[in-house]
């Protein structure tokens, strides 16, 4: 029971990582605010994790709403007292495609979602933890922060501002008992990545598939045992870190 009585929001909680966290929080204690743009699967995550003897309420969030954000924070506070939790988890991959063929407004939608909407939850998320002694937050970066992938220059633009944001607001809120931490998922097997896979060429997929040096592929509950960890007492002098999740794909020369 590694976070025990301890509220968490958890983000794109209808489906892949965000669903599996969401549920591992729930086998280990927490009081869950699952929270995702998709209605129908979220309240099913939501009254999974209940059915199942924990406790979890829904809230239909659209992160890069800012409003929708605050109302997500706000129904952790009233329900359930506070926040101890929060993982920024919910986004999207956005249209494969080379930079200079880049549509505008799939740029905007992809930065809408996956940074401005990690930044509303970091900012409002630190103001509840600041009325409840401290907590942690955790965002889904990628691999592709990192190291350059072919065809998805603005997603990989927007993980690298989700890393950017968690230093700078560890630094801010060291004292404060705040940690901020971000995880790095490789390839996983999510809706995402299947959909992100039917976009490839067949030779790029197929050098994709094998680009982590550990066979196979990572599962969602890979990345919910990271986060679970991030979230715990367990990680206690954590913070600022950049965890790769993703098979030793960042290792490789």
């Amino acid at each position: 029971m590694l976070v025990d009585q301890k509220v968490a929001v958890i983000t794109g909680a209808a489906s892949g990582i965000g669903e599996k966290t969401a549920r591992l929080y729930g086998e280990h204690g927490a009081k869950v605010v699952v929270a995702d743009v998709d209605e129908e699967d979220g309240q099913a995550t939501a009254n999974d994790i209940v059915s199942e003897g924990g406790e979890a309420v829904f809230v239909k969030t659209d992160v890069s709403n800012v409003d929708e954000v605050k109302n997500m924070i706000e129904t952790a506070v009233e329900t359930y007292g506070g926040l101890d939790v929060l993982f920024n988890n919910a986004g999207i991959e956005g249209p494969l495609s080379e930079i200079g063929e880049y549509d505008e407004e799939a740029l905007d939608t992809i930065i809408d979602v996956n940074l401005k909407g990690v930044f509303y939850g970091i900012k409002y998320g630190i103001q509840a933890m600041l009325a409840d002694n401290g907590g942690s937050i955790i965002s889904t970066s990628s691999v592709a922060a990192e190291a350059g992938v072919l065809g998805r220059g603005a997603y990989a633009a927007t993980k690298a501002g989700v890393n950017g944001l968690s230093r700078s607001a560890a630094m801010e809120y060291a004292e404060e008992g705040i940690r901020v931490n971000s995880v790095l998922p490789g390839i996983v097997e999510t809706p995402m990545h299947h959909r992100a896979a039917d976009q490839k060429p067949a030779d790029r997929l197929e050098r994709f598939d094998v680009s982590e040096p550990m066979p196979g592929k990572g599962q969602p509950e890979d990345l919910a045992n990271a986060v679970l960890f991030l979230g715990s007492d367990l990680s206690s002098r954590i913070t600022g870190v950049q965890l790769p999740v993703d098979g030793g794909f960042l290792v490789q020369p």
